[in-house]
C-alpha cells in the first residue's frame, strides 16, 4: 500500500506541523505503507520523505521540472519522478496511490486534496481522502465544509467522504478500513 501525503513546502509558523509530518512519516514506515508525494526535501514535504526514509520507508517522489530547483527536489529517495507540469505531477501521483492524506499547507495542497476528493465524489477512484488535522489547522475549512452541506451545495454523504482526524494512528486505522460508499453524484 501506497499513500499520497499533499503538504506545504514550507513549514509553517507552529512546530507541532512538522512534528506531525514527521510522525506521520514515521508511522507509515513502520506500517510498511509506501509515501508518494511531491518530491522537495523542504518544508513538511521533506520532513515526511525524511522520517519515512529513517525508518527504511518507500518514498516516492513526483515533482515537474520547473520546480525541481526551486522545491530542492530530494535526491536521496527511493524513486523521484521528474515530470513535465502539475497536470503530470498530480497524475501519477495519484496512480501510483491507494489514498491520500492533506497535512497543513497551502493553495497547491488544498487544489489537490479537492481534486483528489472531488474524483472520488464522481465515482472516477475508489480511494480514502483525509485530512490530518494538526492543531486545528483544518477547523475553518472544515466549518465551512459542513456550511456547504447546510446551504445545499454539497451533499452530506459527499462530505463523509473526506476522512478527518487530529491523531495519526487513528486516521491510518480509518484509511485501512474505509469502504467506499455507493453514493450517485446526481440523485
Amino acid at each position: 500500500m501506497r499513500l499520497c501525503i499533499f503538504s506545504g513546502s514550507s513549514s509553517g509558523v507552529k512546530e507541532s506541523y512538522t512534528l506531525a509530518a514527521k510522525k506521520l512519516g514515521q508511522e507509515l514506515a513502520s506500517k510498511d505503507i509506501g509515501v508518494v508525494y511531491g518530491g522537495a526535501s523542504v518544508g513538511l514535504m521533506g520532513a515526511v520523505a525524511d522520517a519515512a526514509l529513517e525508518c527504511a520507508g518507500e518514498v516516492i517522489g513526483v515533482i515537474p521540472r520547473s520546480l525541481f530547483d526551486k522545491e530542492v527536489g530530494h535526491m536521496g529517495l527511493s524513486n523521484l519522478h521528474v515530470v513535465k507540469n502539475m497536470h503530470e505531477r498530480k497524475a501519477m501521483m495519484a496512480e501510483l496511490s491507494d489514498g491520500f492524506i492533506a497535512l497543513p499547507g497551502g493553495i497547491g495542497t488544498f487544489e489537490e486534496l479537492f481534486e483528489v476528493w472531488t474524483w472520488a465524489q464522481l465515482g472516477y477512484h475508489p480511494k480514502p481522502c483525509a485530512i490530518l488535522n494538526v492543531d486545528g489547522y483544518y477547523d475553518q475549512l472544515i466549518g465551512f465544509l459542513d456550511h456547504t452541506v447546510s446551504q445545499g451545495f454539497l451533499k452530506q454523504s459527499h462530505r463523509d467522504l473526506l476522512i478527518v482526524e487530529q491523531d495519526t494512528s487513528k486516521l491510518i486505522e480509518r484509511i485501512n478500513a474505509y469502504q467506499p460508499p455507493l453514493v450517485a453524484k446526481w440523485n
